[in-house]
């Protein structure tokens, strides 16, 4: 790790639109150069030739901006021909809840139709590609195997190479890419929440992982996508990025976002991690804990019912943690699952779904075994070690930054 990580006080934050520059002070986190972070999309003048003339579909959610702006109006002023909008989880507005099936719908402001790759289909049909010669990718993402944008990413490169379409993926910075941890997914446990033999934290963009489904052979029959990636400017893996647009209705803020390769494996557990509340992926609970620290749970956006719903819940607030702390870390930290565990179990209290969902967080049935042997976060994460080596020099081979 570089000086980003060690020196004292000040972090300088970028948005996507290029003549914003905002300071924040972070008491550990590192003085860094200030840098003008202009994404893919922003990168107007390199794409705009590949599309000129030609029946486009588009891969994009409400993180789909340029300057204030969604990129289907931008394209659209500029006269570019789109076809079709497709949609992945949590829908075009990204309102709908995790895991939540989205329909087929048209656009009320500009009467296109869009398509959901998160309902009856994950992987768009040769009817819905009718006529398209390009599809644009353009989605923010955030660096987690589990999360699912990565997914959908798969399933149109092999529509796109199943039919001879050419992808542009418009890249944007990971705010998780300055480490690589976790456990490499085991094959037997592929899910849409884990396709690819990769770590939990994996350190790439999304237009350097596409270069990775590509080259490594990991679509159908090892099929090859015509992939172009524009890639971000004056941005590199170190970079600290505040996110313009909550990437998911359940991380409303970097805080959330930073907790999440931490926090997001109670989702396999039967603790409340803050859905159906202001603080989701920060807080920590259950109706059977004690603490001073409570919350209850109650429908909103993206929660329509959500785990303890309605119920109150004791437990732990992870929303004072500062920025600066989780990047310096540096790492996944297990030490709230295990200790969790102990407490629940010492209740006699249920802690692991009965669907053993964490399995597919996980990658594997491996950590939930391990947290129940009682290891620890050292012992645990010394399994991890030797195929994370393996892992980065494959991912060595994809980087654009």
């Amino acid at each position: 790790m570089n000086l980003f990580f060690y020196s004292l006080v000040v972090v300088f934050l970028t948005t996507c639109q290029p003549e914003k520059t905002t300071t924040i002070v972070e008491p550990s986190v590192a003085i860094r150069d200030t840098t003008t972070v202009i994404t893919g999309a922003e990168r107007i003048a390199i794409y705009h030739p590949l599309v000129d003339k030609k029946k486009v579909g588009l891969v994009v959610n409400q993180t789909s901006i340029i300057n204030n702006q969604h990129i289907v109006d931008s394209l659209l002023k500029l006269g570019v021909d789109i076809q079709v909008v497709f949609a992945p989880e949590h829908g075009f507005r990204g309102k709908a809840d995790a895991g939540e099936l989205i329909s087929d719908t048209k656009d009320s402001k500009t009467g296109l139709p869009i398509i959901s790759l998160y309902g009856k289909k994950k992987k768009p049909l040769l009817e819905d590609l009718k006529g398209v010669e390009t599809i644009i990718f353009d989605i923010q993402d955030v660096g987690l195997r589990f999360y699912t944008y990565i997914s959908t990413l798969h399933y149109v490169m092999e529509a796109c190479a199943e039919h001879n379409i050419s992808l542009i993926v418009l890249d944007r910075p990971n705010p998780n890419a300055y480490f690589i941890d976790g456990e490499i997914l085991n094959p037997a446990f592929k899910s849409f929440v884990g396709m690819h033999p990769v770590p939990t934290v994996y350190g790439m963009t999304i237009g350097e992982y596409a270069q990775m489904i590509n080259g490594e052979g990991w679509l159908t029959n090892q099929a090859k996508c015509n992939l172009t990636v524009i890639p971000c400017k004056n941005y590199d893996h170190n970079t600290y990025y505040e996110l313009p647009v909550k990437p998911s209705p359940n991380l409303p803020d970097m805080r959330a976002i930073l907790l999440y390769p931490s926090t997001c494996f109670f989702e396999g557990t039967t603790l409340s991690l803050g859905r159906g509340t202001d603080k989701q992926f920060q807080i920590i609970g259950h109706p059977k804990l004690k603490s001073d620290f409570s919350f209850t749970p109650k429908p909103n956006e993206g929660a329509k019912e959500p785990p303890l719903n309605g119920q109150l819940c004791y437990g732990e607030d992870l929303s004072n943690i500062t920025i600066g702390s989780i990047i310096k870390k540096g790492q996944i930290d297990l030490s709230y699952l295990i200790s969790y565990h102990k407490k629940m179990t010492s209740l006699g209290e249920k802690y692991f779904l009965d669907n053993n969902f964490i399995d597919k967080l996980a990658g594997s049935d491996q950590l939930r075994t391990q947290i129940s042997q009682g290891r620890t976060e050292a012992q645990i994460k010394a399994t991890w070690a030797p195929g994370l080596e393996k892992f980065k020099k494959i991912r060595a081979k994809y980087l654009l930054y």
